[in-house]
């Protein structure tokens, strides 16, 4: 036997040695036809308005919204998840600025229509949150309490008036029982069986929305627990998962991503339609206030953590760094 006999012949490092090998041998690839932007357009405002807790996100104008879709047209984005932001005003318990056919969102979903057409997926956020003086994804009953069935009936009413509007897709994120067949029937009902739904089958309750509180003006009092789901809980996706499927949902996600990619991957292995994964205010602004104080490297740090995530088994990202690092791609 020689010195080196018992040496291993696997070396794993060959297949590092260079950039070119590392890229040749990737398990997994970002591509900017993974990413969906998700934008905020808020009513009343003639110049775009910073959200401090999201250092390059903006409460966008109407005009501005344009401009960022054809920018994301450009860049290879795939889609955009469009958010309304109403006048305080407007804002009531039932949420009526959310179903007003002139409404905030709906005039958002008719400009990015007209102005980059079927070359960018359009999506719209199917939730009362926005609109409620109370801040609750859905209506209340008389004891504050969120009520499940009169809530449905009102996303049966945003449905319609979204679809109406040009959407490609809803997103229903409000996490009530039963949302998804409702707004799929309510579509079929109206002429609307080409939009699809995008349900947000788990959405956990986590201290990471905090910055999208700031960027959607949230009016909210209280939390959501009763209705988001417990941070501690995978079989309950699974359960969420079978129903949505059942009631009709084309695509499904899971809400934050970085802090649940077990169940990311879990949800993905389950099923034959595609999956998202949103990487949501929170593990946007832990990354740009990091690299701020110089403790990362921005960049690289982006990239890694959508990477995880499309490890992890989503087929798209929403994300607020979508153009930016579909540019870079």
């Amino acid at each position: 036997m020689t010195k080196y006999g018992s040496f291993p012949g696997a070396r794993p490092r060959r297949l590092r040695t260079t950039p070119a090998m590392r890229r040749m041998v990737a398990e997994h690839r970002l591509h900017p036809a993974d990413l969906i932007l998700p934008a905020f357009v808020r009513e009343g405002i003639g110049e775009p308005v910073p959200i401090g807790a999201m250092p390059g996100v903006v409460q966008h104008t109407r005009d501005t919204l344009r401009k960022a879709a054809v920018e994301a047209v450009a860049a290879g984005v795939a889609g955009i998840m469009l958010f309304g932001v109403p006048l305080d005003e407007k804002k009531d318990a039932a949420g009526t600025a959310g179903t007003d056919p002139d409404g905030i969102l709906q005039q958002a979903i008719r400009d990015v229509r007209d102005e980059v057409g079927d070359d960018l997926v359009i999506m719209s956020d199917l939730c009362l949150d926005e609109y409620t003086d109370h801040g609750h994804c859905g209506v209340l009953d008389s004891e504050g309490r969120v009520d499940n069935d009169a809530t449905l009936e009102r996303y049966a009413e945003m449905a319609q008036v979204q679809a109406d509007a040009g959407v490609h897709v809803v997103g229903p994120s409000g996490m009530m029982d039963g949302q998804v067949g409702v707004i799929r029937d309510a579509l079929d009902q109206t002429g609307h069986e080409d939009v699809s739904i995008l349900a947000y089958t788990a959405k956990y309750s986590s201290a990471f929305y905090g910055p999208f509180r700031e960027a959607v003006g949230s009016s909210l009092q209280g939390d959501r627990k009763t209705y988001q789901q417990d941070p501690g809980n995978l079989r309950e996706s699974l359960r969420e998962l079978a129903l949505d499927l059942d009631e009709g949902a084309d695509m499904v996600m899971v809400k934050p991503a970085l802090p649940y990619l077990d169940v990311l991957a879990k949800i993905a292995d389950a099923v034959d339609v595609p999956v998202a994964a949103y990487q949501i205010s929170g593990e946007y602004a832990m990354i740009e206030a990091a690299a701020e104080k110089g403790w990362i490297d921005r960049d690289k740090a982006i990239m890694e953590a959508l990477t995880g995530i499309k490890r992890a088994g989503a087929n798209m990202i929403l994300t607020y760094w979508a153009t930016e690092v579909a540019r870079a791609l």
